[in-house]
């Protein structure tokens, strides 16, 4: 799958100053700009376990249009990962990261858990910066997700020693509006700028 389209896309730097869009609900603002996990967000808000949809896993040829720049900081040869994050048999997320392949198979031994799960095994410290948020659009995002965009997303890198890990882009499906607040006009007002 490629990349969604971004529509709309600020750095966490200008959302954070003030000049983003303040009207983002609290809840919001804490799940797209928080350095917390993902994964442990929506089992807190479903109440349910979180399994991941591995969709691919493969070899990153040669770049996609809507890749964020910071992949650029990774060391090739790079592997691509996609998955969906699902609560209770509902999609919640879609996922990408960009990974060396050297250090995919050093810290990505269980394909099948998030990658928090696997990059936390061994209680090592790790730092999560958070680089940007944009509203995204693809068919088959508002097709698995059932819902129209477009769709919140964010990007970030997880660092190690001070050397960046990976790149994650992560989609959430607006379903999450049940427990996060509606930003139905926000999207589109945005998306149209």
């Amino acid at each position: 799958m490629l990349s969604p389209r971004p529509l709309w896309q600020a750095s966490t730097a200008t959302l954070l100053d003030a000049s983003g869009p303040r009207q983002l609900p609290g809840g919001w603002r804490l799940m797209l700009l928080g350095d917390g996990s993902p994964t442990r967000h929506l089992r807190l808000l479903t109440g349910q376990p979180v399994t991941v949809d591995l969709i691919a896993m493969e070899t990153e040829q040669n770049g996609h249009p809507y890749t964020p720049v910071e992949v650029h900081e990774l060391q090739a040869p790079l592997l691509r990962r996609q998955v969906w994050l699902v609560c209770g048999g509902i999609p919640l997320a879609w996922a990408e990261s960009w990974w060396n392949q050297t250090e995919a198979e050093l810290h990505l031994q269980d394909r099948n858990q998030p990658i928090w799960s696997n990059l936390t095994r061994g209680r090592s410290e790790l730092f999560r910066q958070v680089d940007g948020l944009a509203l995204v659009e693809a068919d088959w995002l508002q097709q698995t997700f059932g819902r129209c965009g477009p769709f919140w997303s964010r990007h970030y890198r997880f660092f190690r020693s001070g050397v960046a890990l990976t790149v994650i882009r992560e989609v959430f499906s607006p379903q999450l509006e049940n427990w996060l607040g509606s930003t139905l006009a926000l999207r589109q007002k945005l998306a149209t700028k």
